[in-house]
C-alpha cells in the first residue's frame, strides 16, 4: 500500500527535522569545540598586541596589564567595581601600573 500525499508529506518533513536536529547538535558541538581552542589560545592574551598578561589583585578587583604594550585590561564587572573606588583609591590603583 501506497501511502498517501499528505502522509508522504507527514513523512518527508518528519525525516527533514530529525536530520535537522543533528546537523544542529553537529554545529552545537563544533562551535563549543572551536569556542573552548580560542579560549585557550587566548586566554590571558592583550587582546591588542598579543602578548601575555599580566593579573594585579587590587582591594578584590583583578587588573590584567599587558606586559608589552602596558595596555590595561578589565573583566565583566571590574569596570563598575573601579567606578565605585574613591579618588584616593583610583589614584593608588593606578600608581600601581605606572613606570
Amino acid at each position: 500500500m501506497k501511502p498517501s500525499e499528505r502522509e508522504a508529506e507527514y513523512i518527508a518533513k518528519m525525516e527533514f527535522d530529525k536530520r535537522k536536529k543533528i546537523e544542529e547538535e553537529k554545529h552545537r558541538q563544533l562551535k563549543e569545540e572551536e569556542k573552548k581552542q580560542l579560549k585557550e589560545l587566548h586566554d590571558m592574551r592583550c587582546p591588542k598586541c598579543g602578548m601575555e598578561l599580566i593579573e594585579i589583585d587590587y582591594k578584590a578587583i583583578k587588573v590584567d596589564k599587558c606586559s608589552e604594550c602596558d595596555g590595561i585590561w578589565l573583566d565583566a564587572g571590574e569596570l563598575e567595581a573601579v567606578a565605585k573606588l574613591e579618588k584616593s583609591g583610583l589614584d593608588k590603583l593606578f600608581s600601581v601600573f605606572t613606570k
